[in-house]
């Protein structure tokens, strides 16, 4: 009995079984350290603006979206650039308005950004007009 264990289980094949184990987990790590990405799914990160309520009507929303095929604002497609940053101009309306960017991944997943915005004229241009 001690002889068959010692035969099949000698030191070069538990050397074996074990570079190999570990060159499989290896495998499987780096596979999804590449995969994070497309795990992730799209992300807009838009930089801090004016705070509200604002002043001027046209304002411009930026930023950065990431892992994404398609970006829109209130439905109407944006583009970035290669490195993923977009710069849209936005004209407010009179009072309340919501800014929204969608992106898409070629997945068909989505991501929402919501930003609002309060427009209001002072008293001294609303009377000049």
């Amino acid at each position: 009995m001690v002889y068959f264990i010692q035969s099949h289980f000698n030191l070069r094949t538990l050397l074996s079984y074990g570079l190999t184990l570990i060159l499989v987990a290896l495998f499987a790590v780096y596979v999804l350290f590449q995969a994070r990405f497309l795990i992730a799914g799209p992300t807009i990160t838009l930089t801090p603006g004016d705070q509200n309520p604002q002043k001027t009507r046209l304002i411009y929303l930026e930023g950065t979206a990431a892992n994404i095929v398609r970006i829109a604002l209130n439905g109407r497609q944006i583009y970035t650039d290669k490195t993923g940053y977009f710069k849209e101009a936005l004209v407010l309306e009179n009072g309340y308005t919501i800014a929204t960017l969608s992106a898409e991944d070629r997945y068909g997943r989505t991501y929402r950004v919501e930003r609002e915005f309060v427009f209001y004229l002072d008293d001294e241009a609303a009377l000049a007009n």
